[in-house]
């Protein structure tokens, strides 16, 4: 019996990105953000989130791509990881899949320009190459940890 992964599959430019279900508490639109001062640019400020303050990240302004207007279809995915509650904003999330385990492979040097450090493997589900991401290296959480003290 193969093992699966479940995850959520989300867009930004032209690729697919996924992360483990598990690491997801929910998936909002768009809402208003406040801007921390002084914080990194991919840091866009934070959001309460029934009753909780989560800072918000731009994946794509961490991963280095340019920024593009917001849209109906953007949404912000709330990861939660050591205990910090944490929004990510993506172009779109588009489902949930389970992949086979043994359909991961190690990721490649580089993917476009987004550095392996970011990738924990890739996975081909029928015609579709999903990026899986690392979001411990993707999150550095001292960054967020400090972008929360200041603000």
């Amino acid at each position: 019996m193969s093992e699966d992964m479940k995850v959520i599959v989300f867009q930004i430019k032209d690729k697919e990105y996924a992360i483990p279900v598990d690491k997801v508490s929910g998936i909002e639109k768009l809402m208003h953000i406040t801007r921390v001062p002084k914080a990194v640019k991919f840091v866009k400020g934070v959001i309460n989130l029934r009753g909780v303050i989560t800072p918000i990240i731009d994946l794509r302004n961490r991963f280095g791509f340019e920024e593009v207007e917001c849209d109906e279809s953007t949404r912000i995915i709330v990861v939660i990881l050591d205990d910090i509650e944490v929004g990510l904003i993506v172009d779109s999330a588009n489902d949930v899949l389970d992949i086979p385990v043994e359909s991961i492979e190690p990721q490649p040097e580089v993917v476009g320009h987004l550095t392996s450090e970011y990738i924990s493997g890739v996975a081909k589900i029928e015609k579709r190459l999903l990026v899986l991401i690392n979001l411990e290296k993707a999150l550095s959480m001292e960054m967020t940890e400090n972008m929360l003290r200041e603000g």
